[in-house]
């Protein structure tokens, strides 16, 4: 099992990837949310000459915020400064979008923008359209050392709907996932995952899944819901949750056992009143940095237990060792508190145990 850690984009985070490499992480993502934090491609370039081992990835960008070039040149760029570290992860961007107002992108444009910039990274003369205008582009300079296209840049897609994980089956080096830590959840993203593989005759196992989601531990007997235990984890919560209500406009194909639970969280962003051109600041000012109270109601011991791992050491350990016998290879925590914190106890107490 690998594990990542998943952390805002920040110029200063370095010091906490580097931290988390010296505990035996093996992968960091920093979120592209230009409204949010700052810019992933200059965080990652810190992170890359602050570092020796770790992987470096988006997690995750979108094909909305820059031109496909743009974003191919930008990892290669991360690339040339960690060579074979550098990983594209890629979404139809959630916060990245819905902060400026704005919907996610469709999956049809995300298919074209990764064409390119697998081409790209190929050493490809590959087609690239901008509105009546159809031209070939290339890489001009791949042997030079203004980015590094010879060494792999793989491409990781953000999923959590049934046509989003199919795609990353089909065209994917890997599948970043949110939140699938129950098993009935492991087997709905899998199963379409394996679906979308093997339609393109591809075998299902070559496909790289990883996990994000947030961790706390807890004392035995200790209630989950808590003001303390939401804190901690109940802004990942509500976000990931409500990207799969989002993603699956039809709740019969989610997991019958947590369908409602789902369903619950497909408005938690919206904000009737006022304007429409501001109704989005209100809700998405402090995203995945603080609990709102409005959200209390729905994050509950059961939606915590299937999108965290959240409980005791023991239990914890269990939850990290199913995942892995179910396919995933990786675990990556987005920690809400206390960044080295979490890092060390995440080290000590799970990481270790896992056989």
């Amino acid at each position: 099992m690998d594990y990542g850690f998943v952390f805002p984009a920040g110029i200063r985070i370095y010091e906490d990837v580097a931290y988390a490499e010296q505990h035996g992480f093996t992968h960091a993502w920093l979120y592209d949310s230009q409204m949010l934090f700052s810019d992933p491609y200059a965080s990652l370039c810190m992170c890359a000459v602050n570092t020796r081992t770790i992987k470096l990835g988006t997690g995750v960008t979108n094909p909305e915020s820059r031109i496909a070039p743009v974003t191919a040149n930008s990892i290669a760029t991360v690339n040339e400064l960690a060579p074979g570290r550098a990983i594209l992860g890629i979404g139809t961007g959630n916060t990245a979008r819905r902060t400026l107002g704005m919907p996610a992108s469709k999956l049809e444009v995300m298919r074209d923008h990764i064409r390119i910039c697998q081409d790209l990274f190929e050493g490809k003369t590959t087609d690239y359209t901008e509105g009546n205008r159809h031209r070939r582009i290339k890489f001009l300079n791949p042997d030079a050392d203004w980015y590094n296209i010879k060494t792999k840049i793989p491409i990781y897609i953000a999923a959590s709907g049934p046509k989003s994980l199919e795609m990353a089956g089909e065209i994917a080096d890997g599948v970043i996932l949110f939140g699938a830590v129950s098993p009935s959840l492991i087997n709905f993203v899998m199963d379409h995952v394996r679906a979308g593989a093997e339609r393109v005759g591809r075998n299902p196992d070559d496909v790289y899944a990883l996990c994000m989601t947030a961790f706390h531990l807890t004392a035995k007997g200790e209630k989950l819901e808590t003001s303390k235990v939401r804190r901690a984890v109940g802004p990942f919560v509500s976000s990931c949750t409500n990207i799969f209500a989002l993603s699956n406009p039809d709740p019969t194909t989610l997991p019958a056992d947590l369908r409602d639970d789902i369903v619950k969280f497909r408005d938690i962003y919206k904000v009737p009143e006022g304007p429409i051109e501001t109704r989005h600041l209100k809700m998405y000012s402090d995203y995945l940095l603080g609990f709102k109270a409005e959200h209390e109601a729905v994050v509950s011991e059961k939606i915590i237990r299937a999108t965290t791992l959240t409980g005791t050491a023991d239990e914890i350990v269990d939850a990290v060792q199913n995942m892995k016998e179910a396919g995933i290879h990786q675990v990556a925590i987005q920690p809400i508190i206390d960044n080295r914190k979490t890092v060390e106890v995440f080290a000590k107490e799970i990481m270790s145990r896992v056989k």
